[in-house]
């Protein structure tokens, strides 16, 4: 019973220990003011386990100088005196120390992984957390490969820094620890070593200084290389068709061997690091032992003094190598800190709004271009430039933070309203929306839970009757990452039935039927104004089939309505628009 309770106890003060700040503690705008603040803010989340971390790691490094002061006394008190109870005594006494330490190091080890995987987590989901605020604005402010290597290599390597709290704190100590010890054996010996140390780890600053710039250099160069590769496996199949994966493969090797001259450039300082941090302690220690060996000659001190001189100086070999390998890790974590701060850095929509957004399905209004989009209609934008109606979508679907002009649902400004219910209630529907692998039930009912009923609904909106029956399975079919399985038009169909599901009182389309067949076309739009004949749809176009069936057609002239009125219309009185669809018809 009393073997229970103190089980039950260790167990506590273990938990105690180990217990860190809870997973919702966002970093603030001070964490994210510079890297050694990034880094602070990791280790301040798991302020107790950094702190056990350091109390082992330093009763580790303090109990690896034991043994030397041990055997010191097994050899003067026991074979040089010939007394052999002392010897096994001192024997037995070296006996406990080494698995005492044992069991510290690995206690400590055990720790510093828990530090390392805490860290690691911790960053993977502040970047997950803040890339879903950023949303669909994403792309247009970082490239795919940037944040795949922040995700991966930056965080780990930010993780593996937060180690350094354990070992660094313990080689501090020892250090200071073996220093005193040593003067109590010899002045001049404790001299040589203090100030030795020192002048080691100098030694090495220069080279920490050029992996931290050359890492940099290294570091752009593998995000845009990792962006090329995910660009390639996206598009391998329209690769493999227009006969380019040739071409594409030669262009990647090319920049796979600027990447490798660029590693080179890192790897050298990197691997002096690593053989001084060795080869130097070495030269280190057979100085020191030089010395005593010559001290121990003229008689200045003892053998058993030697050997534990010995001893001492081969344990600061560990601080020593800590010191310097743990300058590397920091060095190379302001590198990835800093990547990984400015994607967090990235402004995003506030989080913190509590409006309500007005009952109804609008009118929006967009003040950047003038645009006034009224409820219950299908609106179609139009403009010579895609990218002018695209930058409206984005300023009304909240995709974008660079506006001067906040839009407006029913007079409120969108940026004042709770996020969520603006997003379940306004959809925007892009040709570039991700498709994520699964079946055509999930993929179809996103975030929501599915009904089949309303699936084979919005299926029939979007004319995919047809994509699901050439699928095995139907609706229990499976659908590739990226939709890499389906046409360019069924992609586009399936995105579509997707928002269509969610049934929300303003729909955003953009260029929702670019990939499909004029009959296809025709099908979609009338069923589209069939089944949100109650609500708001603004749809992005220069179809001239759209703009015949849209309720109302907006004209957008380097970013301003400047026209408004059915297509019949416009192409009766406005010369511009008829120009414009007249282009688009004969192309």
């Amino acid at each position: 019973m009393t073997r229970d309770g103190a089980r039950r106890r260790t167990a506590r003060v273990r938990e105690w220990l180990d217990r860190t700040s809870e997973t919702g503690n966002p970093a603030t705008a001070n964490d994210l003011a510079g890297p050694f603040r990034f880094l602070f803010w990791l280790a301040r989340s798991q302020s107790r386990r950094i702190a056990l971390g350091g109390v082992l790691g330093t009763l580790w490094m303090v109990g690896l100088a034991v043994p030397p002061w041990v055997l010191s006394h097994a050899v003067d008190e026991g074979l040089v005196a010939g007394n052999t109870g002392a010897l096994v005594r001192w024997a037995l006494v070296l006996l406990a120390v080494g698995v005492l330490n044992a069991l510290l190091g690995i206690a400590r080890h055990r720790t510093m992984t828990k530090v390392r995987m805490d860290a690691s987590f911790r960053a993977v989901r502040a970047a997950v957390e803040h890339t879903s605020r950023l949303g669909a604005s994403l792309p247009g402010r970082v490239s795919t490969g940037e944040v795949v290597t922040v995700g991966i290599t930056d965080v780990y390597t930010v993780a593996m820094a937060l180690t350094v709290a354990g070992p660094g704190v313990g080689a501090v100590v020892a250090y200071a620890v073996v220093a005193v010890v040593l003067f109590t054996t010899s002045p001049l010996l404790a001299a040589v070593v203090l100030a030795g140390v020192p002048l080691l780890a100098i030694a090495v600053g220069p080279f920490l200084q050029r992996i931290e710039r050359t890492g940099g250099e290294y570091r752009v160069h593998q995000g845009r290389l990792t962006t090329r590769l995910v660009d390639v496996l996206g598009g391998l199949r329209v690769l493999n068709g227009l006969g380019g994966k040739e071409f594409v493969a030669e262009r990647y090797e090319q920049q796979s061997q600027g990447l490798v001259g660029h590693g080179y450039r890192v790897a050298g300082p990197a691997s002096w690091v690593g053989a001084l941090s060795t080869g130097l302690p070495a030269l280190f220690l057979a100085a020191v032992v030089w010395l005593s060996a010559r001290m121990a000659a003229t008689g200045s001190i003892t053998i058993g003094d030697v050997v534990a001189v010995y001893g001492y100086v081969a344990v600061l070999v560990v601080p020593v190598s800590a010191f310097i390998e743990g300058g590397g890790d920091i060095a190379r974590a302001r590198v990835a800190g800093r990547r990984i701060i400015d994607l967090l850095n990235l402004p995003a929509a506030r989080d913190d709004q509590r409006g309500d957004l007005p009952t109804g399905c609008g009118p929006l209004a967009d003040p950047a271009s003038g645009l006034t989009v009224r409820p219950g209609l299908l609106t179609a934008l139009v403009a010579a430039r895609p990218a002018e109606t695209r930058t409206v979508i984005e300023r009304l679907g909240q995709l974008s933070t660079d506006a001067d002009d906040s839009a407006t649902w029913a007079g409120v400004p969108i940026d004042d309203v709770a996020r969520e219910e603006f997003r379940r209630r306004l959809v925007v529907a892009d040709n570039d929306a991700e498709v994520f692998a699964g079946t055509v039930r999930d993929v179809v009912a996103g975030r929501l839970e599915p009904d089949d009923s309303r699936i084979r609904a919005a299926l029939r909106v979007a004319v995919a009757e047809d994509v699901v029956e050439a699928l095995p399975g139907g609706l229990d079919a499976t659908i590739a990452a990226s939709g890499s399985d389906l046409s360019g038009g069924q992609r586009q169909r399936i995105r579509l039935a997707r928002a269509v599901y969610a049934a929300p009182d303003v729909l955003l389309a953009v260029e929702p039927t670019s990939a499909v067949d004029a009959n296809t076309e025709a099908a979609m739009i009338d069923r589209i104004r069939e089944a949100r004949r109650d609500t708001t749809t603004v749809i992005t176009t220069t179809s001239p089939l759209v703009l015949d069936r849209a309720d109302e057609v907006v004209v957008l002239v380097d970013g301003k309505a400047s026209a408004v009125g059915t297509h019949a219309d416009l192409l009766r009185t406005d010369s511009y628009y008829r120009e414009l669809v007249s282009r688009t018809a004969d192309e």
